[in-house]
């Protein structure tokens, strides 16, 4: 979203009489997927407001522009290349009430604080991704939920419905799409001043971790802050230009699981004249939604975002072959991203075949780890949350698997804040169930807190060093 010394060798974000048009009815193959299946999507086609809230949508400029999306394709190039990281974090399921500055720059902070440690860590450059703007709706196992006899529409996110577990809240809302772009595009308006505005400027590493209280992660981190910021003097006293300090790009990412509002925000660039999906620089396809002839693939197989496509433990190799057929025909360098969700037991097992096949076929692909959703467990007292041991496991486990093969560990994929919650057990400052009644706050999915997000880059970015 913003400049650094490589982008601004580059054609600008926009470039002179780029403009998108208004909406995409006519463009050939759009609207293929409304015949296919579909799956995990409300029912309101038949709502009253659903013409009226996909029309306003269809006519709301973009969130993001086309230029910007092509630019993250290159950086992701770069990442397949070996010659880059991804970091893609954020949280569950946003919420509309967590759209404030404070949860916003805590967040925002949190992944740069992640970055600067795989940087200097690693000695690479970090794509830096959060999952917001646009994290707003999430796939469930069940289309309906029972409590006490009463069976209900289950929670889809707030995109589509509300969380209390009540008649009128569970109804599905179109006209709450268009509360989630309003929503979105404040966020990325924020985002946009923070990594521009001198939030991110890198002078001020030591500053990002005040406010927390201190742990073994926070006490590594502020030694790692302080040997950034004395080579940061030492350049500054040779005269060095600080313009690539000061500000980062910063791109937002989802899964683009509800296609009534992937297809509204569609837009065709006029320089191309090619769709982009407008609501986020990068959207992926879930575990749940990635049938080969369903409608999510084949829709996203017609836009020129990268995307990302979910893999769990009972992917074939043949399966992965037929998505980059499908997703990437022209083995574009950037296109597709492979997010691995295996589970701490399964990765080390189910995961070579994978890389394999890919490898054998010359296809170049980002990998990318998602330690989260493979490892979700319910506590005792009934939440769900995940152990940080098993997280760290499944890192590890992909990381070996990679340096094995002699292929490319590009990305780590997470479900964390920058709050202080209590949802994921274990860490240096330990997490037991008995402080979830007081701090628990996703609404679907655990996240890691701030504190446990800077021990997981911490070994990622020990775990590079030995791939390099």
């Amino acid at each position: 979203m913003t400049n650094t010394p490589e982008a601004r060798s580059d054609a600008p974000l926009t470039a002179p009489g780029e403009i998108l048009h208004v909406g995409a009815a006519d463009y050939p193959g759009l609207d293929e997927w409304r015949s296919l299946p579909l799956s995990q999507q409300p029912d309101w086609r038949g709502h009253e407001d659903f013409d009226s809230a996909y029309a306003e949508l269809s006519a709301h400029p973009p969130l993001v522009f086309a230029g910007e999306v092509d630019k993250l394709k290159r950086r992701l190039a770069k990442v397949a290349n070996g010659e880059a990281f991804l970091l893609q974090g954020g949280d569950c399921a946003e919420t509309f009430d967590g759209v404030t500055a404070d949860k916003i720059s805590a967040k925002v902070k949190t992944i740069l604080q992640m970055a600067v440690v795989l940087t200097y860590g690693a000695s690479l450059p970090v794509v830096k991704m959060g999952r917001m703007a646009g994290q707003y709706a999430k796939p469930r196992s069940s289309d309906v939920e029972t409590r006490d006899g009463v069976t209900l529409p289950t929670f889809r996110g707030e995109i589509v419905n509300g969380f209390d577990f009540t008649e009128e809240s569970r109804v599905p809302d179109p006209k709450r799409m268009v509360k989630a772009y309003h929503k979105s595009a404040a966020t990325l308006n924020l985002v946009r001043a923070f990594t521009e505005g001198g939030f991110a400027d890198l002078r001020a590493v030591q500053q990002w971790n005040k406010g927390f209280m201190q742990n073994p992660a926070h006490a590594r981190y502020e030694r790692l802050a302080g040997e950034i910021d004395r080579a940061v003097r030492f350049m500054e006293a040779c005269g060095a230009d600080f313009e690539g300090l000061k500000r980062t790009e910063f791109y937002a990412a989802h899964e683009a699981l509800l296609l009534d509002y992937e297809r509204a925000l569609t837009r065709i660039d006029s320089r191309t004249g090619k769709p982009y999906v407008t609501s986020g620089h990068f959207v992926w396809i879930g575990e749940r939604t990635r049938e080969l002839d369903g409608a999510h693939m084949d829709y996203l197989s017609r836009v020129q975002n990268p995307v990302g496509v979910k893999l769990g433990p009972t992917t074939t190799p043949e399966t992965v072959l037929e998505i980059i057929e499908k997703l990437d025909p022209e083995r574009e360098p950037g296109r597709l991203t492979f997010i691995v969700r295996m589970g701490a037991a399964n990765v080390r097992e189910k995961l070579p075949p994978l890389v394999r096949a890919v490898s054998d076929a010359g296809a170049k692909v980002v990998w990318v780890t998602d330690p989260m959703h493979g490892n979700t467990i319910t506590a005792d007292n009934g939440y769900k949350t995940r152990r940080f041991d098993d997280i760290l496991d499944e890192v590890r486990g992909f990381f070996e698997v990679h340096r094995s093969l002699g292929t490319y560990p590009g990305g780590l994929h997470v479900e964390m804040t920058g709050d202080d919650v209590a949802e994921c057990l274990g860490g240096s400052d330990v997490i037991d169930e008995s402080a979830f009644d007081q701090r628990y706050e996703s609404l679907v999915d655990p996240r890691l807190n701030h504190k446990q997000s800077l021990e997981l880059a911490f070994l990622v970015a020990e775990s590079l060093t030995t791939v390099k």
